[in-house]
């Protein structure tokens, strides 16, 4: 056994049983796998790692998470060796937080639908990061820099961000908070939910306003990925020992780059670019693919 598909399921949906290890099982084999060993139960209906001799192939992939959409479980791949990781890089807006941090401040400047639009043709990958940040923050000259804790204090975090940084940080691994947002709120929320280092773009404020500019340099797609790299270095880490989170398209090289990507909740372009995706479930099933148990876990 190299590798496991790692079955999680969502919280208030139907338990994993053995009907779905069964019929899966006749999945696999079209594809000329079979299961190897038992099914080790991580949470017992909740989670649980399938054995396989070798990676499966993205086609097998899509006709597992095709099977199981229908009960809301997720489906996640991985090699048996070095599943826990050292190292975890994360974005921020809609992965560890909910809400997407420009939009919510655009609603205090009567723009939000405005803005909103720029900010899904950038996560979908359909406009460069820089160009649609420079946009969107033009667009908030003049805002009251008050409103950036206003905002802060409606952020509300997404389910299992904490679980997961605790119980990482538990085990020793370093958390790293990576964003295109705004060092206003990396660094609040890097302090609410346990991230030892955070990054990200610093907006200009002149006379307790935001003039509508970001100081340079621009921390985009690849300032995440050099971020990951820089991190894996420091700490004399392997290139497998990390475990990358996101959601968007400027996520997708940090995605790749790491031990194991995994996207959450992902827009179109992340789901198509990486096999390990957290499609129903909350943050936690990124310990569970890392090989955690239930008694692991810090909830």
């Amino acid at each position: 056994m190299t590798h496991v598909i790692t079955l999680v399921a969502s919280e208030g949906n139907p338990d994993i049983s053995k009907s779905h290890i069964k019929e899966m099982e006749k999945i696999i084999g079209f594809y000329n796998f079979k299961w190897e060993g038992k099914p080790e139960w991580l949470a017992k209906g909740r989670a649980v790692d399938l054995g396989l001799a070798a990676r499966p192939q993205s086609a097998l992939m899509s006709h597992l998470r095709e099977f199981c959409a229908d009960d809301k479980i997720d489906v996640f791949a991985s090699p048996v060796e070095n599943r826990q990781k050292k190292l975890l890089v994360a974005d921020m807006d809609s992965t560890i937080i909910e809400e997407e941090t420009l939009d919510e401040l655009a609603a205090y400047a009567g723009l939000k639908e405005e803005i909103v639009a720029i900010t899904t043709e950038a996560m979908e990958g359909r406009l460069d990061f820089a160009e649609a940040l420079h946009k969107r923050v033009g667009l908030l000259k003049d805002l009251e820099a008050e409103k950036l804790q206003e905002t802060l204090d409606k952020m509300v975090l997404s389910p299992g961000a904490e679980t997961l940084v605790t119980t990482m940080n538990k085990e020793g691994a370093i958390c790293v908070l990576v964003s295109g947002g705004f060092t206003f709120f990396t660094g609040a929320i890097a302090e609410r939910v346990g991230f030892q280092h955070h990054h990200g773009n610093k907006l200009e404020i002149k006379d307790k306003k935001l003039t509508g500019m970001v100081q340079e340099p621009i921390l985009d797609k690849h300032s995440k990925v050099d971020f990951l790299k820089q991190y894996t270095q420091d700490l004399g880490l392997g290139e497998n020992d990390s475990i990358a989170i996101g959601d968007g398209a400027n996520d997708i090289p940090m995605l790749k780059n790491a031990g194991l990507g995994v996207g959450y909740h992902p827009k179109p372009a992340v789901a198509d670019a990486v096999q390990n995706v957290i499609i129903h479930g909350d943050l936690t099933a990124a310990l569970y693919v890392q090989g955690y148990s239930k008694k692991d876990i810090i909830t």
